[in-house]
């Protein structure tokens, strides 16, 4: 894969460096990280949701945390015995630690998080600040022309 070299955007652009920032780490991947397997969908026009497969974790042992548009949701997995006389023969069940990180547009924020049936379910809301929000400005008409306007016909 081709690295691309963003710095003579840098010396044309001002205040764009987390956009280069996030470009750059596009072409570095998490080191093809794939647990927990997890989906991002659309609920509804400003509001996503992050579900996320974490069987076997309980709540106490998964922590999630929002700071400056990066959400990590983290597992570790409290040791359990296996019981007086019992011996595990086979480990299918994952019960490793992990860490998953999201990086969040501006704006949005996590509105809450559920565990239901190895399910996590966290959801977010885009809330744009209404004096960023896009707004209509009325066009009047001048009145300078209309002045001029009277000015030859009264002659």
């Amino acid at each position: 894969m081709r690295h691309v070299d963003f710095s003579p955007l840098y010396r044309s652009t001002v205040g764009f460096d987390r956009l280069f920032t996030m470009l750059d780490s596009l072409a570095q991947p998490d080191g093809a990280q794939t647990y927990p397997p997890y989906n991002i969908e659309r609920t509804g026009e400003d509001s996503y949701r992050i579900s996320m497969a974490v069987a076997g974790f309980s709540d106490e042992e998964i922590s999630i945390e929002a700071h400056r548009n990066v959400l990590t949701v983290k597992g570790e997995r409290k040791d359990e015995g296996t019981g007086e006389g019992s011996e595990l023969l086979y480990r299918g069940i994952a019960s490793r630690a992990f860490e998953r990180r999201f990086q969040l547009a501006d704006h949005v924020e996590v509105v809450g998080a559920s565990l239901k049936n190895g399910l996590l379910f966290v959801d977010l809301k885009r809330n744009i600040p209404e004096e960023l929000k896009p707004r209509k400005i009325a066009i009047t008409a001048s009145s300078a022309k209309a002045k001029q306007i009277e000015a030859k016909t009264a002659n």
